[in-house]
């Protein structure tokens, strides 16, 4: 499938072609084919390319990206830019080129080069922004979602944002509760329990004492982990524990308004060294889900699902409707207050 725009030619390179009539009337020509994710991959001279992965995408044209193994100069970092036609097929997106992305770049002698292509992703952590897509990471296997058990406050309606946010991008979630330290751990039993009944991994942990940094370490080997959650509930701190000499910078949970102070500016990948990787995000304050309707989102609430086929109406959303199943097991104790609240916010679009 062919696809135009209207920008200018003097950069015409290699997979794109000009229909002529004039210098006003020129477009020029895409040509790729669309994946099976609907994405549109460009037609590119492979043979001059090297394959990478991008280690960190900062703004909407520069990359650090890591040659793949198997290649010239495998291993080695490219400071890329992006090419203007990539930019311009994925413009219904924020960027064009993110974290993690698999890429094809030409390179030159200096160790720079030009993005040519971004490879089909599998597994994404995204939201909405402005109206947007904004894909935080690419082709990573598990989200590790940080929440903290004190300073910041334990959210538990976030966590399930960024449950829906992982199994829409098709991801495995793993939660962490961080700064346990700072809390009594029986009175986060029943949240503990509540998402480990759910089937979710959820692993206490605390920096200061060390206590899960043996079990998260387990877990992370061998995967590809995206790290998020809010400011400050210690995302860069575990990092750091869990692999010194990371060198992630942290800082401090403001006393007065208990958010954190973002020290993550953009997503990074980086290896570990007892195997996988591992990305760093910026804190999140408010994540607004991207794709996911109304009527799709009792599938993202496993514990609804052996109830849904009981309601009265198939276009049930669980709200007021009469002849719920749902409501009734909420109202039994079934499922958890808690877990409904969360749904109802994310139905309703309450933030």
């Amino acid at each position: 499938m062919a696809h135009s725009d209207e920008s200018g030619i003097e950069h015409l390179e290699r997979g794109q072609r000009v229909s002529g009539k004039g210098d006003l009337s020129r477009r020029r020509t895409v040509l790729g084919e669309t994946g099976d994710d609907n994405s549109i991959i460009l037609h590119v001279d492979e043979a001059a390319c090297l394959r990478g992965r991008v280690l960190a995408a900062i703004g909407s044209t520069q990359c650090t990206v890591q040659v793949d193994p198997g290649q010239a100069h495998a291993g080695l970092h490219f400071e890329c830019t992006v090419r203007r036609v990539v930019r311009t097929v994925a413009r219904d997106a924020r960027n064009a080129v993110v974290t993690g992305d698999c890429v094809l770049f030409l390179p030159d002698e200096n160790c720079k080069g030009v993005i040519e292509r971004v490879e089909p992703r599998d597994g994404v952590l995204a939201r909405g922004h402005q109206y947007k897509q904004h894909i935080l990471v690419a082709n990573v296997t598990q989200v590790a979602i940080v929440a903290s058990a004190a300073e910041p406050a334990l959210k538990p309606a976030l966590i399930d944002r960024f449950l829906v946010s992982s199994a829409k991008g098709n991801v495995r979630a793993l939660i962490i509760l961080n700064k346990v330290d700072l809390a009594d751990l029986a009175d986060l039993q029943p949240v503990i329990g509540l998402y480990a009944r759910l089937g979710y991994t959820i692993v206490p942990t605390s920096v200061q004492t060390g206590l899960g940094i043996a079990t998260l370490k387990r877990l992370l080997q061998g995967e590809q982990t995206v790290f998020t959650g809010q400011s400050g509930v210690g995302k860069s701190s575990l990092l750091n524990a869990i692999q010194p000499g990371l060198a992630m910078k942290t800082g401090d949970v403001s006393r007065i308004t208990q958010k954190g102070r973002h020290t993550t500016r953009f997503a990074q990948l980086r290896e570990l060294d007892f195997g996988g990787w591992v990305v760093d995000t910026p804190g999140i304050r408010q994540l607004e889900l991207w794709d996911v309707q109304p009527e799709e989102m009792e599938g993202y609430f496993l514990e609804f699902r052996p109830f849904v086929a009981h309601c009265k109406f198939p276009d049930c959303l669980h709200l007021v409707e009469e002849g719920c199943a749902v409501r009734v097991a909420v109202q039994n104790d079934l499922i958890s207050q808690i877990r409904y609240e969360s749904y109802l916010r994310l139905v309703i679009g309450d933030d």
